[in-house]
């Protein structure tokens, strides 16, 4: 399950991290981002009810989309996810307990570190994708100096990556892309905009098949 999963996500190469005030906005958000082309969304912790969230969606959605859960910082917070149906974990630090966790109940999990030694800490730890944030302090250029003596390290960006930067963060071997306000941000949400939301997906869809014609 958790490989299957996991190449769903490589394969689309976008999380859209979705944070609303209310569980329709963002039912009706990730409709807009299936509609363009992104089949990864991740929940935060900090939107309320982020748990009811997941299972609405997963019981309305499917297979279409893959759901999961954001701003993870402990264990517990992850196992409640999980049997909530959150698909994969994604935590903005590492800790290696919650790494546990996610391989227990076979799920794919994103732990956030940034340097190299964070990063080869939570690859041994078990993590299915390192995800190196905020991204936007290094860049694309950090990302190509970390794959060096990394390069068996499967990567994902977070944290200031928008359109213009996309295909540059996969040229320099990030796997995924993780995408936040730049997608899904509460001005679209409240003027009820999906069709601008769907529009930017599809843009960030075409940055990484942009990046990855090397």
């Amino acid at each position: 399950m958790s490989q299957k999963i996991l190449d769903r996500m490589v394969e689309g190469g976008v999380v859209a991290i979705m944070r609303a005030k209310s569980s329709d906005q963002l039912l009706s958000a990730a409709e807009a981002i299936l509609a363009g082309g992104v089949n990864a969304i991740e929940v935060t912790m900090t939107t309320p009810g982020a748990l009811a969230v997941v299972e609405k969606a997963v019981s309305k959605f499917g297979d279409k989309t893959l759901f999961g859960v954001g701003s993870v910082l402990d264990p517990e917070t992850a196992r409640s996810a999980i049997l909530a149906g959150a698909q994969f974990v994604v935590c903005p630090t590492l800790n290696v307990k919650t790494i546990e966790i996610c391989l227990r109940y076979s799920i794919p999990v994103m732990p956030g570190a940034y340097t190299p030694t964070e990063i080869l800490t939570a690859w041994e730890a078990g993590a299915s994708i390192v995800k190196v944030f905020p991204a936007s302090v290094g860049g694309p250029g950090y990302i190509k100096a970390v794959k060096a003596p990394l390069p068996h390290i499967r990567l994902s960006a977070v944290g200031g990556v928008n359109l213009e930067n996309t295909a540059d963060f996969i040229r320099a071997g990030c796997e995924v892309v993780g995408v936040g306000g730049e997608l899904v941000n509460q001005k679209l949400l409240d003027a009820k905009d999906y069709a601008a939301i769907s529009e930017l997906a599809r843009g960030f869809r075409s940055g990484v098949e942009k990046g990855r014609q090397r």
